[in-house]
């Protein structure tokens, strides 16, 4: 019989029903081959839980330090880089991005038709590092979820962007990226929707300019060495092949198949184009401690990222008129549900439970491709932190139920 403890006002016996219903309803039957929960409040660990394997081919059980590909929860990470600069007075968050990035300067806006017919107009105002931030820019993804499985309409922009070669080239370096996007148009008019986009990509070129560091180097020497993030970085070196999960993929009798084996994955090898929109690497314990840092404000341990209100100016929501998703965002992929959601400088947050059908109010949160997902509760001193490896994140709603137990586990 499971214990009626209690750690931080959360329920031991209520937390235990996680990895029981993930363990009956995804990797027994297959769907998940590997998982991992961390549900802490007030600071303590109330629940963490390590399943499945995370090398069905080798046999290999999920180990507590295991190596996943983070994809888009590298994208709170890249925001906060840059936030660090906005706090040294190096950008306003109005500031046109092409003062940092002119190659973007001669952009023009889609109206329709494609390829020699389509038709374009100037844009009404430049593209905003806060309409980077918050994923109002015009841009897309163009044709690069496409190559993780996620279903992601291609409209004629994302084809120009695609004849353009823009993509996240591991053989290309982020000005090579920036060149060929400022030859490509935007989607729609900067600030007049939300559309889920290569936008942080663009933030990680920021950093670099505006830094003077390579990106990869800025987050190393400014966040993961300061917080002790170990194991997070951008390829996962030969030394720590033995703990880098396989990435899995939902067929269509929705069982896993390999779809990245660890051992003969392009993460083995530092890339030229430095992601700052999908290309990290890193564990639970690792992303746990970026997550607790954005709990206390910004700071952990005696390291300070960021001011506590310039943290709390992150998640709130920045899109235009205070709107939600639902009113703003146009047709395409998100690692959220519109409904009752808005969007910060780098991360949504729950507007409206009612709305949105979830338990969870004033949290902020994204989610990574391989069914990956974090969020920070303010109002209930709470993380939680989910990661496997299984693309596309759309395949089950695991992030919706685990969202409902972990807040039901709350008896204080």
């Amino acid at each position: 019989m499971a214990s009626s403890k209690e750690i931080g006002g959360m329920s031991t016996a209520r937390l235990a029903r996680i990895g029981e219903h993930l363990q009956e309803t995804y990797i027994d039957p297959g769907k998940f081959i590997g998982a991992q929960v961390l549900v802490a409040r007030h600071g303590e660990v109330a629940y963490r839980q390590s399943l499945g394997q995370m090398d069905r081919e080798r046999g290999r059980p999920m180990a507590q330090d295991a190596i996943v590909r983070l994809y888009s929860m590298t994208k709170p990470i890249t925001a906060v880089a840059l936030m660090m600069l906005y706090e040294r007075g190096l950008f306003q968050l109005n500031d046109p991005a092409i003062k940092v990035l002119p190659e973007l300067a001669d952009q023009q806006v889609w109206l329709s038709g494609e390829g020699e017919a389509m038709i374009t107009e100037p844009p009404r105002r430049p593209i905003t590092i806060r309409d980077l931030l918050r994923h109002t820019s015009g841009l897309s993804y163009g044709g690069v979820l496409q190559t993780l499985g996620i279903p992601f309409p291609l409209g004629p922009v994302d084809k120009a962007y695609i004849a353009a070669g823009v993509r996240q080239d591991p053989k290309e370096t982020l000005d090579d990226f920036i060149a060929k996007l400022g030859r490509t148009p935007l989607r729609y008019q900067p600030g007049a929707g939300w559309m889920y986009s290569l936008a942080t990509d663009v933030c990680g070129a920021l950093v670099q300019r505006l830094s003077g560091k390579p990106f990869d180097v800025f987050l190393k020497e400014e966040i993961f060495e300061p917080l002790g993030m170990i194991d997070t970085g951008f390829y996962t070196p030969p030394e720590k092949v033995d703990r880098f999960a396989a990435c899995y993929q939902r067929t269509p009798d929705s069982l896993a198949a390999l779809q990245d084996d660890p051992t003969k994955s392009p993460y083995l090898t530092p890339p030229a184009f430095i992601s700052g929109g999908g290309g990290l690497v890193g564990t639970l314990s690792d992303y746990y401690r970026f997550c607790e840092c954005l709990r206390r404000g910004g700071e952990l341990d005696g390291v300070r990222l960021l001011g506590p209100r310039t943290l709390a100016l992150m998640h709130r929501n920045h899109l235009p008129g205070g709107k939600s998703l639902s009113d703003l965002a146009l047709d395409g992929f998100s690692e959220t549900g519109n409904a009752g959601v808005g969007f910060g400088l780098g991360f949504a947050m729950t507007l409206d439970q009612m709305v949105s059908g979830t338990l969870g109010q004033d949290d902020y949160y994204w989610g990574g491709a391989a069914s990956t997902i974090f969020w920070v509760d303010p109002r209930e001193d709470l993380v939680a932190i989910f990661l496997t490896q299984l693309l596309p994140s759309s395949s089950y709603p695991v992030r919706a139920q685990l969202r409902n137990m972990v807040y039901a586990a709350i008896v204080d």
